[in-house]
């Protein structure tokens, strides 16, 4: 299957089609009741402000500074407002660019609304828009399904690309768990009735809308914490910085020389102190997490399930289709007693002449190539096929008065004895020997004679089994679901690395297991499709459902996989990581990067009066002037040099706690210390060559 292009694949990060909304939204922002929702921004907001106001001052009067230095700093301060409103502007506008693309899929379409659940009852037409919940409507190939809803009738072959990018149309049928549609979506070919399952205004893709272009984004807990610690910081240094202009003031009257600092000084300091790096890029860091999500085809319903991913302890993972391939093929004929190989793989092969399961296809490939035992038309031989059913967990064929039949080793056993035959315990012991090897053990009967086993092998996935060794290294416990048996369950365990399993498990089962791990204050991530999933779904902190799954599931998860790809959980707990990842590097780098000003401004502002502060003026700028002016400079421009990597993220890498503390401290706590130095000097050299202090 190919993946259509999404628009952010289309769109590099810096793209004329985003940048120029960006810096028109940056200057909306500017309002003050978009800049209250950002205490720390909201300072440098009135200081910019406050300078404005003192340039005026001293163009018109008597100034506390020259006219044009605090121009200069005023101008700065409202680029740092600026910066940090383009960050969470180009995050917002990338987001924005893929609900575009979604809205083109949503259309106000004609309904063909029935009367009663049957097909052939009186059909009124209507629009979409006028669908309420609980109403039923048919839609036949060629229509476009007007609305969310359940398939209680019919089956048909729907395209989804609109919603997931994938080409290949899907399978929808009444019952199970492929019944759910997706309002949007075209039916390709028969036809279907669907009870609608949403108001206006409550369909997925209106919910995908509104969360892609973060309408209804909040804060995340930890984004909460890191704002109070920030708040928190920026009152500590706005207390210290206002008492130091009368401090300063007396110092010039006890001392008698020097000049008092200027508000202008002062608000320089504050602003340079204060950490507005990571306070400007802390929005921005939110949006571009969820924006990861969508490109990952994922949509979550809130930025704490994001969150939450990254902070994950436990994941639980389906066994079929997430650690093995999912398709069994028979690898093996385990002829009974008496009972040749050849003889077994002709029973087998008849038994499987008309199942188009993966499994049953596999069956007469392996008779063929073993045994050159050449498929047999059905009509011919006068046979009909009996297919599988959750009630006898058989299937199989009857020719005459002959019943082959294969199955699981417990419905055969009954099946056999109800006849007046006998299970041997060396079928037993057989059964047990295939389930210990990881295998699936598929016993065949002759009408009331075993004849054999034929072993189906469910295929672990090709670096499956690295994939759980990283996840481990980083501190997080694998849990196998699987339907099989314990000797089963534990041999594919085994060969997968997974670091415990689940057997024969039951919705009743996976509840009580994700409440055991949330007892012990673990957070616990899980994926699910069927209706039976939705109670683990809802108690999982980190619930992906799949998008082919049922309406129930995808109400009980927080996120849902467009792709229906169940080993995207394991994606999904790196994206949710790379987020915390970025926002804790990225909150070190810009407290690290306040030791530079101090050694910046604090000399510019009170050497005159104290002289041996002089020697903290290490990088030898010109000036004070040209020291706070740069110190400003460099503290606007960091901000914009690390959009991109607040918004791409910090490169995942699967390693320790421990190991990547030491590693953030290293890159982005001595980097910050180093940076500022170099940057503050190089700033000061310009504007000393430009002649600007």
């Amino acid at each position: 299957m190919t993946r259509a292009v999404s628009i952010e694949e289309k769109m590099t990060m810096f793209d004329p089609k985003l940048i120029k909304p960006a810096i028109v939204d940056s200057f909306k922002k500017l309002s003050p009741q978009t800049q209250w929702r950002n205490p720390v921004m909201f300072v440098v907001y009135l200081g910019s402000i406050l300078t404005t106001v003192l340039f005026l001052q001293a163009l018109f009067g008597k100034g506390e500074a020259p006219a044009g230095f605090i121009l200069l700093v005023s101008i700065w301060l409202w680029f740092t407002v600026l910066f940090a409103n383009f960050a969470e502007a180009l995050a917002e506008g990338r987001s924005k660019a893929q609900a575009a693309s979604l809205r083109q899929s949503k259309k106000n379409v004609v309904a063909k609304k029935l009367a009663t659940a049957k097909r052939d009852s009186k059909v009124s037409l209507t629009d979409s828009l006028s669908l309420r919940k609980g109403d039923i409507i048919l839609v036949e190939a060629g229509d476009t399904i007007p609305a969310d809803g359940e398939v209680i009738d019919g089956i048909a072959s729907v395209n989804e690309s609109a919603i997931t990018g994938e080409s290949a149309p899907v399978i929808r049928e009444s019952g199970g768990d492929f019944s759910a549609v997706t309002g949007g979506t075209q039916v390709l070919s028969d036809w279907i009735v669907v009870r609608v399952t949403v108001n206006p205004g409550e369909a997925f893709l209106d919910r995908m809308i509104a969360m892609v272009e973060g309408a209804k984004r909040q804060k995340t807990p930890n984004e909460i914490a890191l704002t109070i610690l920030l708040v928190a910081l920026t009152i500590v240094f706005l207390l210290a910085t206002v008492t130091l202009l009368p401090f300063s003031i007396f110092s010039v009257d006890v001392a008698g020389a020097g000049q008092p600092a200027t508000i202008t000084v002062l608000i320089s300091l504050l602003v340079c102190l204060i950490p507005t790096t990571i306070a400007g890029l802390l929005s921005a860091i939110g949006v571009a997490g969820m924006s990861r999500m969508m490109q990952a085809n994922v949509i979550a319903t809130s930025g704490r399930a994001v969150e939450a991913a990254g902070d994950v302890d436990v994941l639980l993972l389906d066994k079929t289709g997430t650690i093995t391939l999912g398709n069994r093929q028979a690898s093996a004929f385990v002829p009974a007693a008496g009972i040749s190989e050849n003889e077994l793989a002709d029973v087998a092969q008849l038994a499987s002449l008309a199942d188009e399961t993966p499994e049953g296809r596999s069956i007469v490939v392996l008779a063929k190539n073993r045994f050159n035992l050449r498929e047999r038309n059905m009509l011919t031989l006068g046979a009909t096929f009996v297919p599988f059913s959750a009630q006898t967990r058989m299937s199989g064929v009857t020719i005459g008065e002959r019943n082959i039949r294969k199955g699981a080793a417990s419905a055969i056993r009954q099946y056999v004895e109800s006849l007046g035959g006998i299970f041997a315990d060396e079928i037993t012991v057989k059964v047990d020997d295939i389930s210990r090897r990881g295998s699936t053990p598929l016993v065949v009967a002759d009408g009331a004679k075993v004849v054999g086993v034929v072993e189906l092998k469910d295929i672990v996935k090709g670096g499956i089994k690295e994939r759980f060794a990283e996840l481990r290294a980083m501190g997080i416990k694998t849990i196998m679901i699987t339907g099989d048996n314990r000797l089963t369950a534990a041999s594919i365990a085994a060969e997968a690395g997974v670091d415990d399993f689940l057997a024969e498990a039951t919705p009743e089962a996976k509840l009580a297991l994700i409440r055991e791990h949330q007892a012990q204050g673990k957070l616990v991530a899980m994926t699910g499709d069927g209706t039976n999933d939705a109670p683990a779904l809802a108690q999982a902190d980190v619930a992906v459902a799949m998008n082919t799954g049922t309406q129930a599931a995808k109400e009980a998860g927080n996120m849902v996989d467009l792709d229906s790809n169940p080993t995207k959980l394991i994606e999904i707990v790196e994206i949710g990581k790379q987020m915390l990842m970025t926002r804790g590097s990225l909150t070190t780098f810009s407290i690290a990067n306040d030791i530079a000003k101090y050694f910046a401004i604090i000399p510019a502002a009170f050497a005159t009066t104290y002289p041996a502060l002089n020697t903290l003026n290490v990088m030898h700028l010109t000036s004070p002037n040209s020291a706070i002016l740069s110190a400003v400079i460099f503290n606007a421009l960091i901000i914009m040099f690390l959009i991109p990597l607040a918004l791409k993220g910090i490169p995942y890498r699967a390693v320790g706690a421990a190991t990547l503390l030491r590693r953030n401290l290293l890159i982005y706590g001595l980097g910050g210390i180093i940076v500022p130095f170099v940057g503050i000097k190089l700033i000061d050299v310009a504007l000393t060559i430009v002649g600007l202090v």
